[in-house]
């Protein structure tokens, strides 16, 4: 018997919307290169990997490239798709071991509502070959625990944006968060996410990049409680709640596949 596999729309109000990430329910546990293969075959912008310790989940993430240390998206595919698969019961609170500690994923007003660490931006002084990458002049500069961010002029300037992705990949850690007000009285600001450096062009939806931009966008606005959306190509939406120092990111998500690893 192969190795369950569901493939979910993150943060997708539809099918073939938000962010796509494949979930791997594993029996026990792999190889971090056989991880590190399976995330290259599914070649989306992160796989998950879930194994049960107890009352709790070890989950962790790939790009086709590298393993990362945080990603909301595919976590919250995970959560869809343990209580989907009936792994876990509905209604009950799932909690999961990762690299940036224990995150906790909840049903919340008809959204999955994720748990996650704030990683608040400082203002720094971008490198002239990051700003040449970027091809656009910024309002504010700095930096997160993960991320450059940027903010632009405007919802249009964030939209138009097209970096330079091989010089990006040279002067990025992990990636680059382009934002700025919404125009639309529906979102307080739109964002878009570039990550070169980690295998992706750009991402369609980032969670953890909200991580940044929830206090960012908090503290500019005097608002605990912002609606976002990320305007890539397929686009998608979020709830970002502020509480201490943690970032509560809500989103719905869609299952598209289902299968088996039979290697």
């Amino acid at each position: 018997m192969g190795t369950r596999l569901i493939q979910v729309d993150a943060f997708a109000e539809a099918p073939f919307r938000g962010n796509p990430a494949a979930v791997c329910l594993l029996d026990g546990p792999r190889e971090d290169a056989w991880m590190q293969a399976v995330a290259l075959e599914m070649n989306l912008s992160e796989t998950a990997f879930l194994l049960p310790e107890g009352e709790r989940w070890r989950l962790r993430w790939f790009t086709p490239a590298v393993e990362v240390d945080l990603c909301g998206h595919a976590t919250l595919a995970s959560a869809h798709a343990l209580w989907e698969e009936g792994r876990a019961p509905e209604g009950t609170s799932l909690r999961f071991l990762t690299r940036s500690g224990e995150l906790r994923a909840d049903r919340r007003d008809g959204l999955i509502e994720l748990d996650f660490p704030a990683t608040p931006v400082e203002p720094a002084e971008p490198p002239p070959a990051l700003l040449a990458a970027l091809k656009a002049s910024p309002r504010f500069a700095g930096r997160s625990r993960f991320d450059w961010l940027v903010l632009l002029e405007g919802e249009p300037a964030v939209r138009t944006l097209g970096p330079d992705f091989r010089a990006l990949a040279a002067v990025t850690e992990r990636g680059l968060i382009a934002t700025a007000p919404s125009d639309s009285p529906e979102f307080d600001f739109v964002s878009r996410f570039f990550a070169p450096a980690a295998g992706i062009a750009e991402d369609p939806v980032t969670g953890s990049a909200h991580c940044a931009l929830g206090p960012f966008w908090a503290e500019r606005l005097g608002k605990p409680e912002l609606r976002a959306f990320q305007a890539s190509r397929r686009g998608g939406s979020l709830r970002v709640r502020l509480s201490g120092d943690r970032v509560l990111l809500g989103g719905r998500a869609v299952t598209t596949l289902r299968g088996e690893i039979v290697v």
